[in-house]
């Protein structure tokens, strides 16, 4: 979908933040850092069953806390959440956070998907990959893919390894006159992947020889009446970053718009095997109608979902879309 007054944009072009990865290839797992070292207005909403998060609820709109200094994307499942560790000391050091009064405290939320199925179950991101991905986010060039939170991640796990793909991280960014908004995202998911605009799918469940796509809504309707322990390890993980000048009730508000985007582009979606969780944040001072902003974040989120299974190369044994169609 594309208007005359639209632009796309690299989500790089949004000032005011930096995003960064780190990895263990080796070990099938990342973590990616967005920092916004003046601050950010933030919020986040948690729609999936089994979400592994923290500071979460300093962004809830009754709380005190109005700014953040970073997110954490992370695999590693709750193991990865040590990676945030890493960031807060890298803001520290450059004397960024909440003034506390002896010093900075810097205030980075996060969240993790379940990657321990790829390469070393024993590898997890920890504090020192943290702060890698905060010395690579001064680059501000992040790669996509196999990198970062998405190093390990994959999709369409409903009957488990044998027939899953693999996910990735994805990004995609536009400009409407002075506003940008953008979306990075680790895709990570119980159900299959579809292009928000063609209404092609990209990646999900194989079929049982491995040579095509099956369809994850067929197979759990058609199994609705059986009792079944769906594989666990899911959750997509994502953070939509703009300009737009934002109250903190409104930032959560639009994150929760934002979900919207998990649901055009991955069927199904929110089951009780992910952790679906998406963070807003904005630095700037553009005027904006909230619907609006709310809708083109949902669209932006669905597009970066798209990005990154496209952008995702086979590993650890899994299969890719680009090994399908690209």
């Amino acid at each position: 979908m594309m208007y005359d007054f639209l632009k796309e944009i690299n989500i790089n072009q949004i000032e005011g933040f930096n995003i960064g990865n780190a990895q263990n290839e080796e070990g099938g797992t990342g973590c990616t850092a967005i920092l916004c070292k003046t601050g950010a207005a933030a919020g986040v909403a948690v729609r999936g069953g089994g979400p592994a998060t923290r500071e979460t609820d300093l962004l809830n709109p009754v709380n005190m806390c109005q700014q953040v200094h970073g997110v954490l994307l992370s695999g590693g499942s709750a193991y990865g959440l040590e990676a945030a560790g890493g960031i807060m000391k890298y803001l520290e050091k450059n004397d960024i956070g909440f003034d506390v009064g002896m010093g900075r405290v810097p205030i980075v939320p996060g969240a993790c998907l379940f990657d321990l199925i790829a390469g070393d179950f024993k590898c997890r991101p920890n504090e020192a990959m943290g702060y890698e991905a905060c010395v690579n986010a001064e680059k501000n060039s992040p790669q996509m893919g196999n990198h970062g939170a998405g190093t390990g991640a994959t999709v369409g796990k409903f009957m488990g390894v044998e027939r899953l793909m693999k996910g990735g991280l994805g990004s995609y960014a536009i400009q409407i006159g002075e506003l940008k908004v953008g979306a990075v995202v680790a895709v990570n998911c119980l159900g299959d992947v579809y292009d928000v605009d063609t209404g092609e799918k990209l990646a999900g469940l194989l079929t049982k020889d491995g040579k095509s796509l099956d369809c994850t809504r067929r197979v759990m309707w058609g199994s609705v009446e059986t009792k079944k322990n769906v594989f666990t390890g899911n959750t997509t993980i994502g953070c939509i970053i703009t300009n737009a000048a934002l109250t903190k009730d409104q930032c959560n508000k639009l994150a929760a718009m934002a979900h919207d985007g998990y649901a055009y582009a991955i069927k199904p979606v929110h089951t009780s095997a992910d952790g679906d969780t998406i963070f807003l944040l904005t630095n700037g001072d553009v005027a904006v109608n909230q619907d609006a902003l709310g809708d083109l974040g949902a669209y932006v989120m669905a597009k970066a979902i798209g990005d990154g299974v496209k952008k995702a190369k086979g590993a650890y044994g899994f299969k890719a879309a680009s090994q399908l169609y690209y």
